[in-house]
């Protein structure tokens, strides 16, 4: 907390009260004093930071208090305040005063008062010197220089820009400007720590927090806006004694963030510049987010409210999408959710992932639609063709099962190898329809032992002999299986599988049945 002092000369009580009550609150040193004699006194013998002066004291006027101090070399400098109920009529009287850095006009509010004592802080030093020397100053405090990087929204798009100060481990803020607000978008190193706003309501963000977290929707105005004042150093101060929980205030900055960030992607984008020089706010130093645009635009989709979550037609399919340089940084997304990546080397529809994954369709939209906003996977034709993996050792049997993979490559997107490793890597990656394994102990043994992963698929067993009944497989083709028992057997696979898997019946009626 600051440990600034601020010494209040003011013959009401009332007034007094106010200012001990609030300063002392907000982190500073009080000091207080009834009639000028006291104060001139406390100034010379405390050197406070700053005083606040009213204008009307018993016998005299806070002019001549002012006046005192200038002739005392060593209170000459200290930086007042005048305050007064008179307005105009009793500022004009501090014009050639040159200590006297601000007005604050009564009644006025805490909040009035302390922003009013942060600010003359921050700039008291800087006026009184350039009220006595006649110099020039600035007319904002850490007024923006040149950007490191500037431009329009058009030629790059978001989730460039954020590769581009992710992947050469850039620190500072870039600034999004969207419609009528502005979105700060702070890095270390590359990584996302903070993102804060100006523009956007409060109550806008925090109707979007779950019910574990209404307890704090209050101080989301402090949070959203990045403020460095005496409220946020509050709130570190209760972080470090422990009163407030960190781990639910971290979620709070996360969910913000994520808000923040798909409201960018869901916005028509105006300009943006890169500030190298710009430092965390105060409590994200305390808390950085680790965040990366792909974790949290999904988190942002996934808390949205379900009516902005799109609808895709069940044509419509998602593949991944490779774009040179583009940036792989997925930290704060979970291992389940980067499974979809795992699922669209090739076009799929919601239905068909959500079959794969074993997720809602609702889930598959909201991750779906994070993913097309960080440009990871793009919309295409949804293939209606179903995934089919064989591992076949006889090489009769494998050329008949490739054959018939071929004959009907529209229907059929069919992967043939040679041994289980090769079948646990094509699986690693995705989830087939139907799986045509040539029977063995190995074979046998993997499918028992799982299960459960492969209970939505299809097994057909291939050069089975003298089959019981017991073999782990839904279909048995003995021998060296035709093309024709394969079109058969799939044939009859279609009218008891997945609605993906009935375009099986139109392929097994148009199957050549010569054999290869």
């Amino acid at each position: 907390m600051s440990e600034q002092k601020i010494l209040v000369i003011d013959d009401s009580k009332t007034i007094r009260r106010l200012c001990d009550s609030e300063l002392s609150a907000a982190g500073y040193v009080v000091l207080l004093a009834p009639t000028a004699e006291e104060g001139v006194d406390a100034a010379a013998t405390q050197a406070p930071d700053l005083i606040i002066l009213d204008h009307q004291l018993p016998g005299t006027t806070g002019y001549e208090v002012c006046v005192q101090l200038l002739a005392n070399p060593e209170t000459a400098k200290i930086p007042v305040v005048a305050s007064s109920t008179l307005r105009k009529k009793a500022y004009a009287e501090y014009v050639d005063c040159d200590n006297v850095v601000d007005m604050l006009p009564k009644p006025y509010s805490p909040d009035a008062l302390i922003a009013t004592v942060e600010n003359a802080l921050n700039t008291a030093a800087m006026v009184v010197q350039s009220q006595y020397e006649g110099s020039a100053v600035p007319e904002v405090i850490n007024e923006l220089g040149e950007a490191s990087i500037a431009g329009e929204f058009g030629c790059f798009g978001l989730r460039e820009i954020i590769d581009l100060l992710n992947n050469g481990s850039k620190t500072g803020s870039l600034e999004v400007e969207i419609e009528r607000a502005r979105v700060f978008v702070f890095v270390s190193n590359g990584r996302i720590q903070a993102i804060t706003a100006s523009g956007i309501s409060p109550e806008t963000i925090a109707q979007q927090m779950p019910e574990a977290l209404s307890e704090l929707a209050p101080i989301i105005k402090f949070t959203l806006a990045g403020r460095k004042g005496s409220e946020i150093n509050g709130l570190v101060e209760l972080l470090n004694n422990k009163v407030l929980d960190p781990r639910l205030l971290k979620k709070l900055l996360r969910l913000q963030a994520a808000i923040l960030l798909r409201t960018c992607f869901a916005s028509k984008l105006k300009s943006f510049r890169f500030n190298q020089s710009d430092a965390l706010p105060t409590l994200f130093e305390k808390l950085p987010l680790e965040g990366s645009l792909l974790g949290l635009v999904v988190e942002g989709c996934l808390i949205c409210d379900v009516d902005e979550v799109p609808h895709f037609a069940e044509n419509v399919g998602f593949v991944r999408r490779t774009l040179r340089g583009q940036n792989l940084d997925r930290a704060g997304l979970s291992s389940r959710h980067m499974r979809l990546m795992n699922v669209v080397a090739e076009p799929v529809s919601v239905s068909q992932i959500a079959s794969q994954l074993g997720w809602s369709d609702e889930e598959v939209r909201r991750v779906a639609a994070g993913f097309e906003m960080a440009e990871l996977i793009e919309q295409t034709e949804a293939s209606t063709a179903i995934r089919v993996f064989g591992v076949v050792s006889d090489t009769t049997i494998a050329t008949h099962v490739s054959g018939f993979f071929q004959a009907n490559s529209e229907r059929i997107n069919g992967r043939v190898v040679r041994d289980l490793l090769a079948l646990r890597l094509l699986l690693r990656r995705a989830r087939p329809d139907v799986l045509v394994l040539q029977s063995s102990d190995d074979i046998v043994e993997f499918l028992n032992e799982n299960q459960s992963e492969l209970s939505h698929v299809k097994v057909v067993g291939v050069g089975v002999t003298n089959a019981t009944g017991d073999e782990p497989f839904d279909v048995v083709i003995e021998g060296d299986c035709t093309l024709q028992q394969l079109a058969d057997t799939f044939g009859h696979l279609a009218q008891q599988t997945t609605p993906a898997a009935m375009t099986l019946v139109e392929t097994s009626a148009s199957t050549q049945t010569t054999e290869v």
